[in-house]
């Protein structure tokens, strides 16, 4: 493609250097949306004839079948996917192949295909996202009277329904998906007719090109088009924030199938044995997303670390945005529906859960409150209750244990019905305010989420 200027063949070490068809073929049937939209700009513009527009169609998407039925030969010297496409296009129809790189460049053409392929993959991501949360949501639903310790520092700290907790992570997803859709608004723009760095002489109209491939709006300034990252970079910090809740998640689910906690079953077809252990069953499907985590993290530092340096506009760093990219959507969607289908199938060992909120210390902030109620300032309440505890502990006696006559050594305004508080239904009852655990509140959540995401998963 640029024979004209140099007198000596290409080193065969330099092809295999700077080839990227080995990764960026995947972006073929948007190299050839963009191909065929550029066409019909050409056409409407009266520098490409209808006969040869029609040749040039015909081509592109023969050229489609034979990649999709795997007889398509990528050619390594020809660098890249749009190269080898066009190429492949001359070849087919001659002349015309040619002419259709009229008015365009490498540069905006990459710019063009890799917002196509990101505007894409993002949709696809958003509702594998949704396909995660419809999974809690039913989880909770399935348990939606499981009750579990809360935890601060992996220390017992208050009584809270197992379904809450599950609803945390639908929040925190949702959030993502939300930064998902607002990325795709910024990826939504067409570069396509930026050329290489200045547009070109030929003018086409880029607005004709925009609206063909659906883009709402076009770029604005032709030198910020062809080198602007800035929506891979954003898109893999979502798709690394993605992994971080899905990190968090599987370190839950590692703690909680561990015999020490013993709150839930994964099913066997979600977990692994071990090649020595005959009596292991191993939560590996957690550990791996908690371990591909570091992946997604790498593969937005890699772009940054690319982009830091660069002058404007076009530079072949540039090419290394792509292999982070795929890589960060391959895992981040693989993650999510391997996750959702571990989910669907989670039991939760309710006997175990409540076991474990009968320990008597969780109810010591609702011990706290009660003295609140009766006139006692916090922090006088918060000492009584911490010298409480250190009398039970001292003496073995729980707090449902502890006459009411000691209560009220350590404070007169224990009232008579303190005991009443020592009851994990009653202190989650309790719990009322808006985003707080009451059954009430959770009930309701779960119809919200309910109606939420129902209706985007029912064909």
């Amino acid at each position: 493609m640029w024979k004209g200027r140099f007198d000596t063949e290409t080193s065969g070490l330099l092809q295999r250097f700077s080839e990227s068809v080995s990764f960026d073929w995947r972006l073929y049937p948007y190299d050839i949306q963009g191909s065929l939209a550029h066409a019909e700009a050409l056409l409407a513009a009266g520098i490409l004839p209808a006969e040869e527009h029609a040749e040039i169609g015909r081509g592109l998407r023969e050229i489609q079948q034979e990649i999709e039925a795997g007889t398509f030969e990528f050619r390594e010297d020809l660098e890249d996917i749009h190269m080898n496409i066009e190429s492949a296009l001359t070849q087919k129809i001659g002349a015309a192949g040619a002419r259709l790189h009229t008015a365009r460049s490498r540069n905006d053409q990459v710019a063009l295909d890799v917002r196509l392929f990101c505007r894409h993959e993002v949709t696809v991501i958003m509702e594998l996202v949704k396909e995660l949360q419809w999974a809690l949501v039913e989880c909770a639903k399935r348990h939606e009277g499981a009750v579990i310790p809360g935890y601060t520092h992996l220390q017992r700290g208050q009584p809270v329904l197992f379904a809450h907790h599950l609803l945390a992570y639908v929040e925190m997803l949702e959030r993502d998906r939300g930064r998902l859709g607002d990325g795709r608004e910024r990826i939504n723009v067409m570069p396509l007719g930026s050329g290489a760095l200045a547009g070109s002489t030929i003018v086409l109209d880029r607005e004709l090109v925009a609206r063909l491939l659906e883009f709402p709006r076009v770029t604005r300034n032709s030198m910020d088009a062809v080198s602007d990252r800035d929506f891979i970079a954003e898109t893999l910090f979502t798709l690394a924030l993605v992994g971080t809740h899905l990190s968090r998640l599987s370190e839950d689910i590692v703690l909680w199938v561990s015999a020490e906690f013993g709150f839930v079953e994964l099913s066997d077809a979600h977990t692994t044995g071990s090649s020595l252990m005959p009596q292991k069953k191993n939560p590996d499907i957690a550990e791996l997303t908690r371990g591909k985590t570091g992946r997604l993290y790498g593969n937005l530092m890699s772009l940054l670390t690319t982009l830091k340096g660069l002058p404007m506009t076009y530079n072949r760093d540039l090419q290394e945005d792509k292999e982070p990219l795929f890589d960060s959507i391959d895992t981040i969607k693989m993650c999510l529906r391997i996750n959702a289908e571990m989910i669907g199938a989670m039991k939760v060992r309710e006997d175990r859960t409540r076991a474990a909120t009968g320990d008597p210390f969780l109810l010591a902030t609702d011990l706290a409150d009660h003295l609140v109620l009766q006139g006692v300032p916090f922090r006088q309440a918060h000492e009584v209750i911490g010298r409480l505890t250190a009398h039970s502990l001292k003496t073995g006696v729980s707090f449902q244990d502890i006459p009411l006559e000691t209560y009220r050594e350590f404070s007169p305004a224990f009232g008579d019905s303190v005991h009443d508080l020592l009851d994990v239904d009653t202190a989650l009852r309790a719990r009322g305010g808006i985003g707080a655990p009451s059954p009430d509140n959770v009930r309701a959540e779960i119809e919200r989420w309910d109606e939420t995401l129902r209706p985007a998963l029912t064909p």
